[in-house]
């Protein structure tokens, strides 16, 4: 049987095995590895409306309407939508100069009815006229760099000449770079977004359907806006499948870093589908980045209704420890020694506290493992004996209460302490 390669970032931790010397024993712990405190890529700053995105920043959460935009009102008011369940930055789709027309107009009734929202255009298909006009309206222009300068696939052909290549070439610059003037003019950014399933018909040619070919795609773009100076960028990598996506924003960044672009990245698993497969396989890719250190802005794609991959977001972003906007509930999986319906109990903590933010709640079934697997937990809620509760403060047991008082007494501790705020 052959033996698996060993991975050369973990190779030196594992296979040196520590000896009882303390400092040995401290170098192998000190592998970026085994850190608990994520470590993110550094990047610029790309200010986006009124949010900014990098690595000095926390990871931002947008998301995209799915109203027609010519549907002025109904754009506006997915919009809003968005913006109050809390997504930062907000995209909409922008096919024809009628549709970047409108978004003036949407901008406008932003401004007057409710409040400036950060708003990002997706252009595709030839856009440069589009993406011209709709550039004055919004803060960031998305462009694929496989459609920006689209041309029909022949099923004939057979290979590109250099003479083809380097003309195709002359054409993205000449499309793209009175876009960049105007980005760069107006102080605006530029997502260069790349997806799997349209890549240029001259990159499937030279590197078939791959991370590579997408990373030579986005490399492309990024070396003219370079030439021009231009430096208010954003990039991603978008697939369907999470192992692909998770290559090409790996391979994207360390291509980047080597040739000195320290550009976000905005994370996504595209076209994810619905309900729980589609939220866990979105979060099977972001996260898995975002541990890594890699992301500075994230959308989850679900198949349903905007609003609702919000809530996803954050649900990532608080796990991994990257933003803190809710409570996190640290509750044990229940077992014989529990004593009390611990998933009514859990239920009634919830919905008591949820409407808080930045506090860790701990709801143990029993004494045996609570006060040691909550030590992290601002207030723990412990099945202490049959019908009784202990409250916790951190480490400290501060009170036994009868059962049926545990979620009212949690909450006078909580506003003892002056974090209670009503819902």
């Amino acid at each position: 049987m052959t033996a698996a390669p060993s991975r050369p970032d973990v190779a030196p931790a594992i296979q040196a095995q520590p000896s009882a010397d303390g400092a040995d024993l401290q170098a192998w712990a000190s592998n970026p590895r085994y850190d608990t405190v994520i470590r993110r890529r550094k990047t610029r700053s790309v200010r986006v409306g009124d949010v900014w995105v990098g690595s000095e920043h926390p990871v931002v959460v947008q998301s995209m309407i799915n109203e027609d935009t010519l549907d002025i009102e109904g754009a506006t008011a997915g919009i809003r939508r968005l913006h109050e369940a809390g997504c930062e930055i907000v995209r909409l789709t922008v096919p024809s100069l009628a549709h970047a027309k409108a978004v003036g107009e949407i901008r406008k009734r932003l401004q007057d009815s409710y409040r400036p929202v950060p708003l990002v255009a997706d252009v595709h298909h030839n856009g440069m006229k589009i993406a011209l006009e709709v550039a004055q309206h919004v803060d960031k222009v998305r462009i694929n760099p496989g459609l920006y300068v689209f041309d029909k696939p022949d099923p004939n052909r057979t290979e590109f000449s250099p003479e083809e290549v380097a003309a195709i070439g002359e054409r993205i610059q000449a499309t793209l770079e009175p876009l960049v003037s105007l980005l760069k003019e107006q102080d605006k950014g530029l997502r260069i977004g790349v997806n799997h399933g349209s890549l240029a018909e001259r990159m499937l040619f030279t590197y078939g359907d791959t991370p590579l070919g997408m990373v030579e795609s986005a490399m492309e773009f990024i070396h003219i806006c370079d030439r021009l100076d231009f430096h208010n960028i954003v990039v991603s990598m978008k697939a369907s499948r999470a192992p692909v996506m998770l290559a090409a924003y790996r391979m994207m960044a360390d291509r980047m870093d080597a040739e000195g672009f320290h550009y976000p990245l905005h994370l996504g698993v595209t076209e994810a589908g619905d309900g729980d497969y589609g939220r866990i396989k979105s979060t099977a890719g972001i996260a898995t980045l975002l541990a890594e250190g890699l992301g500075d802005t994230i959308r989850v794609s679900l198949t349903e209704a905007p609003e609702k991959e919000i809530p996803v977001c954050y649900s990532i972003l608080q796990a991994l420890g990257l933003r803190k906007t809710m409570v996190e509930y640290v509750a044990c999986p229940s077992c014989g020694r529990t004593l009390f319906n611990l998933e009514e109990v859990l239920h009634k903590v919830r919905s008591a506290t949820a409407h808080l933010t930045g506090l860790d709640i701990a709801v143990m079934g029993c004494i045996v493992n609570g006060p040691g697997e909550m030590a992290d937990a601002d207030y723990g809620y412990v099945g202490k004996t049959p019908g009784t509760i202990s409250l916790y403060r951190g480490r400290e047991e501060i009170r036994r209460v009868p059962e049926a008082e545990g979620v009212q007494a949690l909450i006078a501790l909580i506003k003892e302490d002056g974090r209670w705020v009503d819902p």
